[in-house]
């Protein structure tokens, strides 16, 4: 049973960086394509980041390019999401999403969740 754990999130103030983790167990990580979503209240869940199974590969929504970086590390079977110059629209609770094969920019394969963790980005 493949399990992520998502670390690193909290309250902010605008134009501040926070960086989150996702560790993986219980599968093989390096076989997994993983990915960042968000979900802010009101609103339905959508896609953040995508990385290739070696990293070789990324794509980052245009809401958040330029901004946010993804980047795994096969060795300590976590993926991050580093955030820089956060806004109040970036809200949300942030998940951790694992699958072999995903559609990407989409939540489509994704078959692996974490619980979610909180940013909240004060204006």
């Amino acid at each position: 049973q493949v399990q992520l754990v998502e670390s690193g999130g909290g309250l902010v103030q605008a134009g501040a960086s926070l960086r989150l983790s996702c560790v993986v167990s219980g599968g093989t990580f390096r076989d997994l394509r993983m990915g960042w979503f968000r979900e802010a209240p009101g609103k339905e869940r959508e896609f953040v980041a995508y990385i290739s199974r070696d990293g070789g590969s990324t794509l980052h929504a245009d809401s958040v390019k330029g901004r946010f970086t993804i980047s795994r590390d096969n060795a300590k079977n976590t993926v991050y999401l580093q955030m820089s110059n956060l806004k109040s629209e970036d809200t949300a609770v942030y998940y951790c999403a694992a699958g072999a094969a995903v559609l990407i920019g989409t939540q489509v394969g994704f078959d692996y969740w974490g619980q979610g963790i909180q940013v909240t980005v004060s204006s």
